[in-house]
C-alpha cells in the first residue's frame, strides 16, 4: 500500500484545533524541546489557539505543517525577533512514527522554513536543549554549527539551550 502523498503548507487561523492538538501532542512527547508546558497549554483558550494558528498567515513569522493523509504529523515554525540575529527556527516536531531519514518530513519542513528565512537573511538560527541528542544530530547532519553561545533553560528540568547557525546563502 502506497503511503499518502505530504503536503506542506502554512497554517491559518481556520486550522486552530489542529495547531491545538499537534501542540499539547509535542509538549506531551519532549517537553524540553518548547518553551512551554502541557500543563499551561491544556489552559488555553481557543483564542489563544487561534492566535497561535494565524501565525501562519503571517509576514514576520511562520508556522510550516507536514500532512499526510489528512493527519498532522510535523510542524516547524520561523520568526524574525531582531535584525541583528536574524529568522529563529522554533517548534520543530515530527510525529514519532514519521521520524527518521527514510520518512523525510523533517526535510521538507526544513526546505520551507530554509526557503522563507533565505529571504530575509543570509542565516538561520536555533536553540536545542543541551539533552536532546536527537534533535542535535539531525541539525548537525543538516548543515547547522554550534555557534559557542548558548542560554539557561528557563524550564524544569533546567539545563542549557545551544545555539546553532546554518549559512543560507
Amino acid at each position: 500500500m502506497t503511503r499518502p502523498e505530504l503536503v506542506i503548507r502554512t497554517t491559518s487561523e481556520d486550522d486552530w484545533r489542529e495547531v491545538r492538538d499537534l501542540r499539547l501532542e509535542m509538549l506531551g512527547d519532549t517537553p524540553i524541546a518548547f518553551g512551554d508546558t502541557l500543563e499551561r497549554a491544556l489552559g488555553y483558550d481557543e483564542a489563544e489557539w487561534r492566535t497561535r494558528a494565524r501565525r501562519g498567515e503571517s509576514a514576520v513569522q511562520t508556522v510550516i505543517v507536514a500532512i499526510e493523509g489528512g493527519r498532522w504529523v510535523g510542524t516547524m515554525g520561523c520568526y524574525v525577533p531582531d535584525a541583528a540575529t536574524g529568522p529563529l527556527l522554533v517548534g520543530v516536531y515530527v510525529t514519532p512514527d514519521r521520524r527518521g531519514g527514510a520518512n523525510a518530513v523533517a526535510d521538507a519542513l526544513l526546505a520551507e522554513i530554509e526557503r522563507w528565512a533565505s529571504a530575509r537573511a543570509d542565516t538561520l538560527r536555533l536553540e536545542v536543549h543541551e539533552d536532546n541528542p536527537r534533535a542535535r544530530r539531525y541539525y548537525e547532519r543538516r548543515g547547522f554549527d554550534y555557534t559557542g553561545h548558548s542560554r539557561e533553560y528557563e524550564l524544569e528540568p533546567g539545563g542549557l539551550e545551544l545555539e546553532m547557525v546554518k549559512r543560507l546563502r
